[in-house]
């Protein structure tokens, strides 16, 4: 086994968070000449590219028609196993979900040592009683656990907090290195993130309709896809301000696009380290966030001095938020001035180092 050797596990390297945890690590670990593989189920369409260097494992498997999951489950811990047979990582370091149940279980009796990690809010990743259970015992068996949140650790027990450690998400570098030119007037409102249930969207939707009388050149741009894109913009579109609300899919720079906002939103009901919301902030924008668990957020956000927090779902207090930094241009101006300071606090080479500070614990 080859004792400067580590191999990531996830579904995808889909644009996301997680992945781009993945990757910044990749690149980081290659330059210290660790080695470094990363294992996922499938492909997607829209991946962010691979760090030179880097090895890529599928270990996914043929669906078979008539076979359960359980026994689908099983093909998949099996053919991880002999991945890491194969290839001995001297350490597994998983993300999200099921997937993290999947790498303690394929490397038990190997002589690999594994880390989990819990992305967002644990009730909603593990969302049903026996996942739960499962999460709060299984998880044990991991060498470390990776969180985002205090909120998320307190879900744990204390015997398994015992080995987690809370670590943030790294900005991404051209977040920091870019300069930033801010309107001292909000006229363009801006969300980015999956447009579903969770995302609720549909909060921000109402929130700007009930005030986009009041400011005639105010306008929303929300950017993403998911399965209630189309019913979103029909719902603006038959609304009085259907001219002044865009819903335009995923953007091919996002960078750029907020850079041309004025005020970063987001309406989530759950989120663990929300990045689109970090990278507003590094960009000097005011932003304005709901208070959702697993507290992500509010670990980002100190109340009215770099950003404002609302309730989960208040549409009236998201209402009053916008009014308040629309109307007072020397508020919004602090708060963006507090807010630009994640850039420090945040930064790839910090946040970067912690990690890789923790992953040497299990590699030496």
């Amino acid at each position: 086994m080859k004792s400067n050797k580590i191999a990531f596990y996830m579904s995808s390297l889909a644009k996301g968070g997680a992945q781009r945890v993945i990757i910044n690590l990749a690149e980081h670990l290659i330059k210290q000449e660790i080695e470094v593989i990363i294992v996922t189920t499938k492909v997607e369409r829209e991946e962010y590219p691979l760090p030179t260097g880097v090895k890529r494992i599928l270990s996914d498997i043929p669906e078979q028609e008539g076979t359960n999951r359980f026994i689908n489950f099983y093909k998949r811990v099996q053919k991880l196993r002999q991945i890491w047979k194969q290839e001995e990582p001297s350490l597994i370091i998983s993300f999200v979900g099921k997937n993290n149940f999947m790498s303690i279980l394929s490397s038990l009796l190997t002589p690999s040592r594994t880390i989990a990690s819990v992305r967002g809010e644990p009730n909603a990743e593990y969302n049903s009683l026996v996942m739960k259970i499962l999460a709060k015992s299984f998880m044990g068996l991991a060498d470390g656990l990776i969180l985002q949140t205090r909120q998320a650790q307190a879900f744990f027990p204390k015997w398994i907090q015992r080995k987690s450690i809370i670590l943030p998400n790294p900005l991404n570098q051209e977040f920091v290195n870019t300069t930033v030119h801010r309107s001292p007037e909000i006229k363009t409102i801006i969300s980015v993130g999956r447009v579903d249930a969770n995302k609720n969207h549909r909060l921000l939707l109402d929130a700007f309709i009930r005030i986009a009388n009041r400011y005639p050149e105010l306008k929303l741009i929300i950017y993403g896809e998911g399965e209630l894109r189309e019913s979103l913009k029909k719902f603006a579109a038959e609304s009085a301000y259907g001219t002044r609300i865009f819903l335009p899919g995923l953007s091919n720079d996002i960078l750029a696009d907020l850079q041309k906002a004025d005020l970063f939103v987001l309406p989530s009901n759950t989120e663990g380290m929300p990045n689109a919301l970090m990278e507003a902030m590094a960009l000097g924008l005011p932003v304005i966030s709901t208070d959702c668990p697993c507290g992500g957020p509010a670990e980002l956000i100190k109340n009215h001095k770099n950003g404002i927090l609302v309730p989960v779902g208040d549409v009236k207090a998201m209402e009053e938020a916008m009014i308040e930094l629309v109307e007072d241009n020397s508020l919004a101006e602090r708060i963006a001035n507090h807010a630009f300071r994640i850039r420090t606090t945040h930064s790839p080479d910090i946040v970067n180092r912690q990690w890789i500070e923790y992953i040497q614990r299990y590699i030496k």
